[in-house]
């Protein structure tokens, strides 16, 4: 979950070549399939949900895409939700764990002005974070906000234009499959 164009998609495609983990995508837009398209032509299968003008996914519709997934040869079923940091945060979708992106360029008050959304991570993924010498993005204060709204969630720096960045997010989806 985060807001559009923090990255969820271009993670979901990179995550692709650093991980032996199966994983499939349901991808949920107001419209286009432009996203679930991107990751197919990775060999990633994916689902596209078009909402229409509905902010967030629900978990009817989340259960019809799962019917369209190759369930038994997969290890995760990401989704991803529709990019908003409001709505999403509401709707139990029925997923096990909730990963959260806020990009460098979206501000690091985001958290604070959002906190529902960060209140119910598991995960909270910092990304973009190759590009903080060119914005206004304070490292330390995203981590001390997340913290102080959710002291169990875990907070990674990553960055899909540094590959290295990426190896703790596959460690932490492989700690999660035990």
């Amino acid at each position: 979950m985060s807001s559009p164009g923090s990255g969820k998609t271009t993670l979901l495609e990179h995550l692709h070549q650093h991980t032996s983990l199966r994983y499939a995508v349901i991808e949920g837009d107001l419209e286009t399939s432009r996203d679930a398209d991107r990751l197919q032509a990775q060999g990633i299968a994916a689902y596209q949900i078009q909402t229409g003008s509905a902010c967030h996914l629900d978990a009817f519709m989340v259960h019809g895409a799962l019917h369209h997934l190759p369930l038994d040869n997969l290890d995760i079923c990401f989704v991803e939700n529709v990019g908003n940091l409001v709505c999403p945060a509401s709707y139990d979708v029925g997923t096990h764990k909730n990963i959260v992106l806020v990009s460098v360029p979206e501000g690091d008050d985001k958290i604070e002005k959002y906190p529902v959304m960060f209140r119910r991570a598991d995960l909270v993924l910092l990304t973009k974070c190759d590009l903080l010498p060119h914005f206004d993005f304070s490292l330390e204060a995203a981590r001390e906000q997340v913290a102080k709204l959710n002291p169990n969630a875990v907070v990674l720096e990553v960055s899909v234009k540094q590959p290295d960045t990426l190896a703790p997010v596959v460690a932490w989806l492989n700690s999660q499959m035990q």
